[in-house]
C-alpha cells in the first residue's frame, strides 16, 4: 500500500509502481467512483486492448429459456 497527498489543487500523483503495475499512460482517461466511503479509480482502455480477455471462458451453462 502505498501513501499519497493531496495537493492544494486536489491533485495526487499515482505511485510509479502502481503506474506500471497497471501499465498507465500519461494523458489516459480515468473513471473515478466514490464507494462506501472510499475513492475507486479505474482506467478506461482501448477496445482492442480488451480483445481475447474472455479467450477459454467456459460456455457450457444452462440458460435460461428468454436468454437463448
Amino acid at each position: 500500500m502505498s501513501t499519497v497527498t493531496l495537493s492544494p489543487k486536489y491533485q495526487v500523483v499515482i505511485p510509479k509502481e502502481i503506474r506500471e503495475a497497471l501499465r498507465l499512460r500519461p494523458g489516459q482517461k480515468m473513471q473515478m467512483v466514490e464507494y462506501d466511503g472510499r475513492i475507486e479509480i479505474i482506467p478506461e482502455r482501448d477496445i482492442a486492448e480488451l480483445r481475447g480477455f474472455l479467450k477459454g471462458i467456459n460456455t457450457e451453462f444452462k440458460r435460461e429459456a428468454d436468454r437463448i
